[in-house]
């Protein structure tokens, strides 16, 4: 898998892929796979400054699209589990119900503060660890679909241009002139 990953982000780094390579890794990268897409972002637009903007916006729409499939993930695992629940209950009308596993106190904190912030929450799934499951657990706490998808957008938006203008400030090259003019 390893290798094959690899091969793969060695074919996309052709200059020919641009924006397409920008959008496919910032699409994996907000699944739970461990890629970065600032690299992509940000040499992109080292080589072709004038894609400054189109960059940003193709890697927020990707990293968007990933997020929105880790929310339908997490629907979709909440739907199993429930079916699974419900399986197993079904043949033990007359036994007492189990009791359901008493949550930790920081699970108790976390979950009141998602219910209270609802799909807002999503706006902090640009954030490096916490960021991508958080869609997941939008999906599986069932929080709606559009609101959350707005919120990941806005979030990632402000990523992505906010870590490219400092790397573009950081890193500086003759692409400044470029900004400037």
């Amino acid at each position: 898998m390893e290798i094959w990953m690899h091969q793969l982000l060695d074919l996309l780094a052709l200059p020919q892929f641009g924006l397409s390579t920008v959008f496919i890794v910032a699409f994996i990268s907000a699944t739970l796979l461990p890629v970065g897409s600032e690299p992509a972002v940000f040499g992109l637009v080292k080589l072709n400054p004038e894609l400054l903007w189109p960059a940003i916006l193709v890697a927020t729409a990707g990293n968007t699209l990933g997020g929105a499939v880790s929310w339908w993930m997490g629907l979709g695992a909440h739907r199993a589990w429930d079916a699974a629940r419900r399986h197993r209950h079904a043949g033990h009308a007359d036994a007492p119900a189990k009791p359901a596993r008493e949550l930790s106190r920081t699970e108790r904190r976390a979950r009141v503060w998602l219910r209270r912030w609802g799909p807002k929450t999503c706006l902090l799934s640009w954030l490096p660890v916490v960021g991508d499951p958080l869609c997941a657990v939008a999906g599986w706490l069932r929080m709606p679909f559009w609101p959350c998808l707005l919120y990941m957008a806005i979030g990632k938006f402000f990523r992505y241009a906010s870590m490219t203008a400092g790397l573009l400030y950081l890193v500086p090259g003759d692409w400044v002139r470029w900004l400037h003019a």
